[in-house]
C-alpha cells in the first residue's frame, strides 16, 4: 500500500521547508510513504527547498496555471507512480499533518472513497466574521448540489482512494475544492469528512484575494457543475419560473375577459397576454434545453467510462514500469 501526499506549489520557498518537516514518513497500515509538489511557476527557491527536503517526485508546470490544474497534474503524477492514496495539503502549514492517519483511516476500512478534512472554522482567529458566515453558506450550498454531508467543502486538506482519483476532473481553472466535491457526490462516490487541527497562521490565502471574487467564482463553479451533472433539473427549476409567471398573468387576462374582476371586460388588454405568452415560451424553450441537455450527458457518462478505462490502462502500465525501476536501481545499490 502506497501513500503519495501531494503539495501544490506557488512561491512557497518560506513555508515549504516547515511544512514538509512535520509530514509522516511511516503511517500504520501503509507501507510506503513518498512526497510530491507541483511546481505551478514557482520564481523563488520552492523546487530547491523541496529536493534538499528529499521530495521524492517534482512536478514543473513551467509556469503559473493555477491551482485547480496543478492540483490535476499532481493526481495524475501520484497516479503514475503507483499511489493507492493520495493525500492533498498546502505548503503554507495550514494544515496538521499528525492529523493524516484520521484522514485516510476511512480509506483504509473501506467505509469511504474520498475523504476531507473539517476545520473549526468558527476557531480560527485570522477568519473574520464576513468569511466565517461565507465558509458556512457556501460549505451549505454544496451540500445541497452534491447531496453529500460534507461541513467544510473549501478545505484543501483531503484524502482519496486510487479508484476515487481516477474518476476526478476539473473543468474550472480558479479552483478545485468545490468541484471536486460536487461531482464527487454526483456520481455516487462514498465521500465523508472528519475534524483535524490548524496549526498558526503564517501568510494570507492566495487563492482569496478577495471575499467578492472568491464569492463570484465559488456560485459559478457551483452553478457550472449543477448544468454539468443534473442539466434536467436545473433547466427545470430555470424554466418553471416564467412559464408560471406568464400561466398567472393567463389566468389574470382571462378574468378580465370574462368580466370576473376589473371594471371593463371589453378591453383588450393585449400588451398583458403577449406577455404571458411570450414567458410560457421562454419556459418552454429552457425545458427542451434541459432535455437536449440531458441527452448530450448521457454522451458524456460513456465518454466518461471510456476515459476511465483508459486511464486504469495507462496507470496501471505506468506504475509497473515505475516499481520495475525502482526495484532494478535497488538491487543496482544491493550489488554495488
Amino acid at each position: 500500500m502506497k501513500l503519495i501526499i501531494q503539495i501544490p506549489c506557488y512561491n512557497e520557498e518560506a513555508t515549504l521547508g516547515l511544512t514538509l518537516s512535520e509530514l509522516p514518513r511511516h503511517l500504520p497500515g501503509i507501507d510506503q510513504v513518498e512526497w510530491l509538489i507541483i511546481n505551478d511557476g514557482s520564481c523563488d527557491r520552492t523546487v530547491e527547498v523541496a529536493q534538499a527536503c528529499g521530495v521524492e517526485h517534482i512536478v514543473d508546470l513551467g509556469s503559473n496555471q493555477g491551482l485547480a490544474k496543478g492540483f490535476m497534474a499532481g493526481i495524475e503524477a501520484c497516479l503514475k507512480a503507483g499511489a493507492d492514496i493520495i493525500v492533498n495539503t498546502d505548503a503554507d502549514n495550514q494544515y496538521c499533518a499528525a492529523d493524516i492517519p484520521k484522514l485516510i483511516r476511512p480509506i483504509l476500512e473501506g467505509q469511504a472513497e474520498i475523504v476531507i478534512g473539517a476545520r473549526p472554522i468558527q476557531n480560527i482567529p485570522h477568519f473574520s466574521p464576513i468569511k466565517k458566515f461565507l465558509q458556512k453558506l457556501g460549505s451549505f450550498v454544496v451540500r445541497v448540489a452534491s447531496k453529500t454531508d460534507i461541513p467544510d467543502a473549501p478545505s484543501g486538506f483531503r484524502a482519496m482512494s486510487r479508484e476515487a482519483a481516477l474518476r476526478l476532473n476539473v473543468f474550472n481553472e480558479y479552483t478545485y475544492t468545490l468541484e471536486t466535491i460536487i461531482q464527487s457526490g454526483q456520481r455516487g462516490l462514498v465521500i465523508t469528512s472528519v475534524p483535524i487541527r490548524i496549526n498558526g497562521y503564517l501568510r494570507p490565502s492566495r487563492l482569496v484575494k478577495s471575499i467578492t471574487a472568491y464569492v463570484q467564482h465559488s456560485i459559478l463553479t457551483i452553478v457550472r457543475i449543477f448544468m454539468t451533472y443534473r442539466p434536467l433539473k436545473f433547466f427545470m427549476l430555470l424554466g418553471s419560473f416564467p412559464t408560471s409567471l406568464g400561466f398567472l398573468l393567463c389566468c389574470r387576462w382571462l378574468l378580465l375577459f370574462w368580466g370576473i374582476i376589473g371594471n371593463d371586460p371589453a378591453k383588450p388588454r393585449v400588451p398583458s397576454l403577449i406577455l404571458a405568452a411570450m414567458l410560457i415560451l421562454i419556459g418552454v424553450q429552457l425545458w427542451i434545453f434541459g432535455l437536449i441537455a440531458d441527452l448530450m450527458g448521457v454522451n458524456r457518462k460513456l465518454l466518461e467510462d471510456i476515459q476511465l478505462r483508459l486511464r486504469r490502462d495507462e496507470f496501471r502500465s505506468n506504475s509497473s514500469k515505475h516499481d520495475a525501476s525502482k526495484q532494478c536501481d535497488r538491487q543496482k545499490d544491493s550489488i554495488c
